[in-house]
């Protein structure tokens, strides 16, 4: 009983400051996602930091053809996924996000193509949902802690882990139905 009179004036402070409510409630949730990481609360904030400037300098380095780009950064390393249409633009974007502060490596998997359509990118955001509910549910695995992109039906794998964590996590997004191909980019803790 006790313990829940703080826990109520809490949450009677959090209603007085209305407007405030919902930068707590955020507050709470990025709070939650670094205690539940592998990595540390600096190199969390600096990954959102490095995605921040890589598509900063991207929109200015190339205006009108960063659209189809993305940039995702865990544990320091720079993950560029989409689409670019010529083999200059995409080694540029590479060197960009290299001169990034705290960038480690950059992998560059950005096609030379055209502008992918809605129900690709659709496909891809359901993809990736699929991949992560899968890994969540399967115990071999720490499906918070990997982060999973896709792009044209391969999917990429990111995070800290062991050994026998990346090969059931591989296994899982090898085996879910709309992935072509799966690209490992863990570093391992053991």
């Amino acid at each position: 009983m006790n313990k829940l009179i703080p826990l109520a004036l809490a949450g009677l402070a959090a209603l007085q400051l209305q407007g405030c409510a919902t930068a707590v409630v955020g507050g709470a949730a990025v709070g939650t996602s670094v205690a539940l990481d592998r990595r540390t609360a600096g190199v969390y904030v600096s990954d959102q930091e490095i995605e921040l400037r890589a598509m900063n300098r991207l929109r200015e380095t190339f205006p009108q053809k960063t659209d189809n780009i993305s940039a995702t950064s865990y544990n320091r390393q720079v993950l560029l996924t989409g689409q670019v249409p010529d083999e200059d633009t995409r080694a540029r974007a590479g060197d960009v996000i290299k001169g990034i502060p705290d960038v480690r490596t950059v992998f560059n998997e950005l096609a030379i193509s055209g502008v992918t359509s809605l129900t690709s990118d659709a496909n891809d955001v359901a993809l990736t949902s699929k991949v992560k509910a899968r890994m969540i549910r399967d115990e071999r695995v720490p499906g918070i802690k990997i982060k999973v992109v896709s792009e044209a039906g391969v999917v990429y794998l990111m995070g800290l882990v062991t050994h026998a964590e990346a090969e059931a996590a591989t296994d899982i997004a090898r085996t879910t139905a709309g992935v072509t191909k799966v690209v490992t980019l863990f570093e391992y803790i053991n």
